[in-house]
């Protein structure tokens, strides 16, 4: 038997070059053919955290240069540095993207968590920049609403948020971000964004997050993030009501699961209405995400004994092995994931990807089973970052629909905002893992070892 790897892939390129010299076919009298190489689409095997990073730090300064903070005169364009001479006209310098929305407050969360893994504080600093620059600007904003002046559009979902979606990311994001620094200006923003989730948003009657489209009482799986961490994050940014929120958070969270994951495929349904008779199940990728990070948020910051967080982790135990069921030959999930006729998605899949990093790293689920899940799903997610630090694959924004079509041919966009925290959090938290775990390549597969491996030949019997 052959133990050395290198002498082995020599011997076996040897032998295919000998084949073929003779014009004889390759076959298993003459090659070794265990090791002829696969022909993998997005890549496969073991990755550096310094490869990690190279795509992160694309995507890092990509953003820098296409989200600028600055205020400008919307009629002429230029920049106005004295902030009390803000008027009507005045608003956010655009950018290729909005420096408040929803996507944004995932993508500056995922700037905090790769400063975390990599100590480079240009992420953190990202970050902290904008949020300082939202702070300064707001009063000044505030003040011509309050007179009854019409203001920039972004300035108004920051300082009058209509939905979840204009404050719960963003609001968990600065909550974060403060508790790091406590100089950070930013408590206006957080009690103004945090004052719509608790006491604003429309609700069923049982208190579960709702909205009113596309019909009444709907629930949409989305609102699972875009509501419940920044309740759970309040309960450590606000220790004299701690228990009130982590329990809201926990109550929350086994509310929407007790309408909308389907316990026989391990997924959710994207949507669910009251007073429906039957409830179709389509399991849209982003919003899956959605959930699982919800789940791995809220375990993050309730005390190991808080009653319900048990039922949180089987819940994402359940969810993360119907996900690991569904990830495609190439490392991606699909746009409906158990339709791998729909198209692979890469928003969906660096969720996933992070997701199931941090519950291997926190201890929640097992690297042996899930690492190497991970470890594809990286490459996916590599694979659609293209050199100017685009993520490419992603879906646009979406509402709910009651049918495949509308699913299977939405549009995909470099500019889809969704993208860019998810493949960051991916990355920060691979990081982590690759620093954490004992990853090597044995016989052509990614495998997790329990304890570090001392012989670089491969291992046919483990002791």
């Amino acid at each position: 038997m052959l133990r050395n790897t290198a002498l082995t892939a020599l011997l076996c390129i040897g032998s295919i070059a000998a084949a073929q010299e003779s014009n004889q076919p390759v076959n298993d009298s003459n090659t070794p053919l265990h090791l002829l190489k696969p022909a993998y689409q997005k890549g496969y095997g073991v990755v550096t955290a310094e490869e990690v990073k190279q795509d992160m730090d694309r995507i890092l300064h990509y953003l820098e240069n296409n989200t600028p903070t600055r205020v400008v005169d919307s009629r002429t364009g230029s920049v106005i540095t004295d902030y009390a001479k803000i008027d009507e006209h005045s608003q956010l310098e655009r950018g290729a993207f909005r420096l408040a929305s929803y996507e944004w407050g995932v993508t500056y969360s995922a700037m905090l968590s790769a400063f975390d893994a990599t100590g480079d504080e240009a992420y953190r600093n990202y970050a902290y920049n904008r949020f300082n620059f939202l702070a300064e600007v707001a009063p000044h904003f505030r003040k011509l609403a309050d007179e009854g002046k019409d203001i920039d559009p972004q300035m108004r979902q920051i300082l009058m948020p209509h939905a979840l979606d204009d404050a719960g990311a963003v609001c968990a994001s600065m909550i974060k971000a403060k508790l790091k620094d406590p100089g950070l200006k930013t408590d206006a923003l957080i009690d103004n964004y945090f004052d719509f989730i608790i006491n604003k948003e429309y609700r069923l009657s049982d208190g579960t997050f709702a909205r009113l489209r596309p019909y009444k009482n709907s629930l949409w799986l989305d609102d699972m993030f875009m509501g419940i961490p920044s309740v759970a994050l309040m309960g450590s940014y606000d220790k004299s009501k701690s228990q009130t929120y982590y329990e809201e958070a926990v109550k929350q969270v086994l509310q929407f699961a007790n309408r909308m994951f389907v316990p026989e495929k391990g997924l959710f349904r994207h949507g669910w209405v009251e007073g429906m008779a039957d409830h179709p199940a389509f399991h849209w990728g982003r919003a899956n995400g959605w959930a699982i990070l919800t789940m791995c948020e809220v375990l993050d910051v309730l005390p190991e004994d808080f009653a319900g967080r048990d039922k949180i982790i089987n819940l994402l135990r359940a969810h993360v092995r119907g996900l690991a069921a569904c990830q495609g030959k190439n490392g991606f999930w699909h746009q409906l994931l158990d339709r791998n006729d729909s198209y692979e998605e890469t928003s969906a899949t660096a969720l996933y990807v992070y997701c199931m990093a941090h519950a291997i790293n926190k201890g929640w689920i097992d690297a042996m089973a899930y690492g190497p899940v991970v470890t594809l799903g990286w490459h996916a997610v590599s694979s659609a970052i293209n050199d100017k630090g685009q993520v490419e694959g992603v879906c646009v924004g979406t509402g709910m629909g009651f049918d495949p079509a509308f699913y299977y041919y939405r549009p995909v966009n470099v500019y889809a905002a969704h993208g860019y925290g998810p493949a960051l959090w991916a990355g920060a938290e691979m990081i982590k893992l690759i620093r954490q775990q004992h990853i090597r390549s044995n016989d052509s597969a990614v495998l997790f070892y329990r304890t570090p491996q001392q012989t670089a030949e491969p291992i046919f019997s483990e002791e």
